[in-house]
């Protein structure tokens, strides 16, 4: 049974992938609701049958007393035994039946489906986003949106089933009740509606802002607390401990304040509501009373009068929070929307084909970008590799080599000119046929949290395990692997590394990530001090890996340690956003120019410069 229920939406259905997700709140969710709607409409119309049976109970109520009061207890149920077992029969079979479909399509079809639904699109969509759009926020702030935005829309999909279609059919029901009883008793029960939906109105008005406001300070919190966590070797390090700690405070302290102004509203909205519900009480069993005593209504009428106001008054603060649940959870998705309804900003061009990469020749004409500043990146490079050719790439820190790696990989657009690969722009080829033909190792070799063979199968999840070992034999990695073990008792290729490879050194991380791209096997290939985590004996091994890797490649290697890219066709030297050198090793020293300085001023082989910056 909850299978079949369980089954009725995929919440990975295939959908229309959008570059700009709706930007207003109500038609994001009607976004994602589309898979729902023929689920929702049932449900809906259940709901309403649910409250439309318990106004008829109670409308039932009144004949049972009014059968009770009148008839002769010697021969009520030869007069009423049918009706009764009717009655019994509808109350223990056909409600809890109708009860568990209702229950079964909100509980088990779109409860767990919907926020699956939400949250696999928006990290979808997420994970398109440039490397630049991760660049400008913290990493838990993201992760916490995506957490949190889809619980929050699941939760008010469930108020609208469980409370406001149920609540407006009961009201419509009392009216229809009440007006078939006495019509007089309408009349308080309009003007408690009328004093009810004025509340309503104040509630939901503030509600939604205040909730967006705790919401967004604590994503904050949690921004702050993932940041100190994910550098804490750096907090450990400086002795930070205490500084992290008022960082976090503040943050904490800001959600605390937020919340409590959120709290003052509910504290209001009860206060009132009690005494809207007095009055409720006061005049509709009053009232029914007067007209009992006057001699125009039954004690029926005054019974089921009664058992209605009290169940109202039941239903009201729970309609009333759940109305706030609503608008609160909706201020919740209004703030997630802030990171998972974000336009993609760099996109693949609406004809973009796979890149056909032939040789491997890369070009560049009049190639600018400056991060939207007035000085940084590159400006007007002009430049042609030729196929198989390896190139060094050196200069100071913020020189360009950098953003030089970024336009390639397109993880930027330039501000102006062309990179083309083959002939082809890569702005007009799709991003990853792009990056699928460069192999790339960064000087901080970040890992998976996940095994050392998923780590390594990254380059090519296609491979055997064969050629996975082999990789890892090519890249020295091999040994050391065999001996790992994480506290979970998984050893070799099956340990895990830890976040971002914490726990292995830097020199093991470097391997392995070596091993990723030698697996890959990519015609293009770009070193970033690839080799500056080694010790100078597995260096010296890993240069001949490299040059083994580099044969028939296009190779751009960036590197301050001069000696490893000494033997390179020809080396670049940029400064300020220019190449201002180019030459083979020995050509450059004879131009006596700024490679010459670098290198006469190299001490242990690295680029006496002023301390690396970001670029």
């Amino acid at each position: 049974m909850f299978r079949y229920f369980e089954n009725l939406i995929d919440p990975y259905c295939d959908y229309p992938i959008t570059d700009s997700p709706p930007q207003t709140l109500w038609s994001f969710i009607w976004d994602y609701c589309q898979p729902f709607r023929r689920v929702f409409a049932i449900t809906g119309i259940l709901t309403m049958v649910s409250a439309l049976i318990e106004i008829w109970l109670i409308a039932y109520l009144g004949r049972l007393v009014d059968t009770l009061t009148d008839a002769n207890p010697e021969t009520y149920w030869a007069t009423y035994g049918l009706e009764m077992g009717l009655l019994a029969a509808f109350l223990l079979i056909l409600r809890p039946i109708l009860q568990m479909v209702d229950v079964g399509f909100l509980n088990n079809a779109i409860m767990p489906n919907f926020g699956t639904l939400i949250r696999w699109r928006a990290h979808s969509h997420v994970l398109r986003q440039s490397v630049g759009w991760f660049e400008n926020d913290f990493a838990g702030r993201i992760a916490n949106r995506i957490m949190q935005t889809p619980p929050a829309a699941g939760e008010a999909v469930f108020q609208v089933f469980d409370a406001m279609a149920y609540s407006l059919a009961y009201v419509g029901g009392a009216f229809i009740l009440l007006s078939g009883a006495d019509p007089r008793l309408m009349i308080p029960l309009a003007v408690w509606l009328v004093l009810y939906l004025m509340l309503v109105r104040w509630v939901i008005r503030r509600v939604g802002p205040a909730s967006k406001a705790a919401s967004d300070a604590r994503s904050a919190v949690t921004g702050r607390v993932v940041d100190s966590y994910t550098n804490i070797h750096s907090v450990k390090m400086f002795a930070y401990t205490h500084g992290e700690q008022d960082y976090a405070r503040d943050a904490i302290e800001q959600s605390r304040v937020t919340f409590q102004r959120e709290m003052r509203l509910y504290t209001i909205m009860d206060v009132f509501l009690n005494l809207i519900n007095g009055f409720l009480t006061v005049a509709v069993v009053g009232w029914g009373i007067w007209l009992w005593s006057t001699g125009s209504a039954t004690v029926g009428v005054v019974a089921v009068a009664s058992a209605l106001v009290l169940r109202l008054n039941a239903m009201t603060g729970w309609i009333m929070w759940s109305l706030s649940s609503f608008f609160r959870n909706l201020g919740v998705v209004a703030e997630g929307m802030e990171t998972i309804a974000q336009p993609i900003a760099l996109v693949d061009a609406p004809d973009a084909k796979a890149l056909q990469l032939t040789d491997g020749q890369i070009e560049m004409k009049a190639l600018s970008h400056h991060y939207g500043k007035d000085s940084g990146g590159l400006d007007l490079i002009d430049l042609t590799l030729q196929a198989g050719e390896k190139i060094g790439l050196i200069g100071r820190s913020g020189a360009g080599k950098s953003t030089f790696v970024k336009l390639l990989l397109r993880f930027y657009d330039p501000d102006g000119g062309v990179i083309q690969i083959d002939g082809q722009d890569i702005t007009k080829v799709t991003q990853d046929s792009l990056r699928a033909q460069i192999g790339m190792v960064q000087q901080d070799s970040s890992l998976l949290h996940r095994s050392v063979r998923d780590n390594i199968l990254y380059g090519r999840p296609d491979s055997t395990d064969a050629e996975m070992i082999e990789a890892a034999h090519r890249a020295e990695a091999h040994e050391f692997i065999l001996d790992l073990a994480d506290p979970e008792g998984r050893t070799g290729y099956d340990a895990h590394v830890g976040e971002r490879g914490v726990k292995l050194s830097g020199g093991q991380r470097q391997r392995i990530a070596l091993a990723r791209v030698i697996l890959k096997d990519a015609p293009i290939l770009i070193l970033d001090e690839a080799t500056s985590a080694l010790d100078s004996e597995v260096e010296a091994e890993i240069q001949k890996t490299l040059y083994g890797m580099m044969a028939g490649k296009t190779v751009i290697a960036i590197a301050h340690r001069l000696s490893t890219i000494a033997q390179m066709d020809r080396i670049l030297v940029l400064d300020g956003g220019h190449i201002v050198e180019q030459g083979t090793h020995s050509a450059l020293l004879a131009e006596n120019g700024l490679y010459a300085r670098f290198w006469n001023r190299q001490s242990g082989g690295f680029i006496g410069t002023e301390t690396e910056a970001a670029e």
